[in-house]
């Protein structure tokens, strides 16, 4: 056991680096999830469809607006704290060469997050959270916010691998 922890000591105090960047990067997404909503009138209004997609049943409701708007936050935030504290070498690369990978690997991550998060709000699904616990009326039992937080959670781990092994080494060893 001693020999694991002295071979994966460095990636596990960078894991719990990106974990403690990822828990305020959290904060962050919920916090421009909570004024976006609060603009649109409330989480009950997050249902509420933008732009209807012609030709076909499917369109853009403002829930998936609310992702995407925490997640470019989020991701810059993220980023910048990642690259200062978890991942900091004297080989880092140039600020711009560094920042596309990890916006596309989080846009990657972002994508899979915002299926969850479609699925778990959407009452056509199977994985829709369900009422009396889940619903609009509190902040606390939000569906548009649980949802939000659910999908971070499951796509933290897929970012920290992809960041570790892409971002933030192999472009720098560029």
């Amino acid at each position: 056991m001693t020999e694991l922890y002295q071979r994966y000591r460095h990636s596990m105090r960078q894991f719990v680096k990106f974990a403690v960047v990822g828990g305020t990067g959290v904060l962050v997404n919920m916090l421009v999830a909570v004024v976006m909503n609060r603009l649109n009138g409330g989480s009950a209004n997050a249902q509420n469809i933008v732009w209807a997609i012609p030709g076909t049943p499917f369109n853009i409701r403002f829930t998936a607006l609310v992702w995407i708007g925490g997640f470019l936050v989020a991701n810059l935030y993220n980023f910048q704290l990642n690259r200062w504290w978890t991942f900091r070498s004297a080989a880092a690369a140039g600020w711009w060469k560094e920042f596309w990978p990890f916006l596309a690997v989080g846009s990657a991550a972002a994508a899979v997050g915002l299926v969850i998060k479609i699925a778990l709000t959407n009452p056509s699904s199977p994985v829709y959270l369900p009422e009396p616990w889940f619903h609009e009326e509190a902040g606390i039992h939000s569906r548009e916010y649980w949802s939000q937080l659910i999908a971070i959670v499951i796509t933290m781990p897929i970012n920290f691998v992809v960041n570790k092994l892409w971002t933030f080494r192999s472009v720098r060893r560029a």
